[in-house]
């Protein structure tokens, strides 16, 4: 019997819509990115291969495909309960994380969706990428680094 890389669903949903939301921002176009890539794994699912990676990885490379298909200005739409007592001190950290993400370069981008978005470790990401895992972690040490600076840079302003 061939392995399913779809069986359990669950965990690589949750995983996915991170990755995508991290990406394009949470919302309906993270939704349909997502239902997009689960909707071409349904259909390319015999062509899944073990031996190249783990179903999540291989989920993220066809979710790549299609958020590089999307124009190039995707809304972002963030819903919230507006009697929150927090709402304006999230919002405003999601506001200037989404600013210094913007400023970085889409490697570094790229790497930190898919480390903290889709929760992969060095080890997958460099599978997904044909990198070492030494030369992720050098590079998600560096794009981290990057990323405070973007943020200090911001908070000074």
């Amino acid at each position: 019997m061939r392995y399913d890389p779809l069986a359990h669903p669950e965990e690589l949903i949750r995983r996915l819509y991170a990755y995508v939301a991290y990406r394009i921002g949470a919302g309906p176009d993270a939704e349909d990115v997502t239902s997009e890539t689960f909707e071409r794994a349904l259909r390319y699912r015999k062509s899944y291969d073990r031996r190249k990676g783990e179903p999540v990885s291989w989920l993220i490379g066809i979710a790549r495909n299609v958020i590089a298909e999307l124009p190039r200005h995707p809304t972002v739409e963030v819903e919230e309960r507006l009697d929150d007592p927090e709402l304006e001190e999230r919002t405003a950290v999601r506001v200037d994380l989404s600013r210094a993400l913007a400023a970085l370069q889409p490697r570094d981008r790229e790497l930190l969706s898919l480390r903290y978005g889709a929760d992969l470790t060095a080890r997958q990401i460099g599978e997904l990428l044909g990198l070492k895992t030494n030369a992720v972690e050098v590079a998600l040490h560096r794009a981290l680094g990057r990323l405070r600076a973007e943020l200090l840079t911001e908070a000074a302003a």
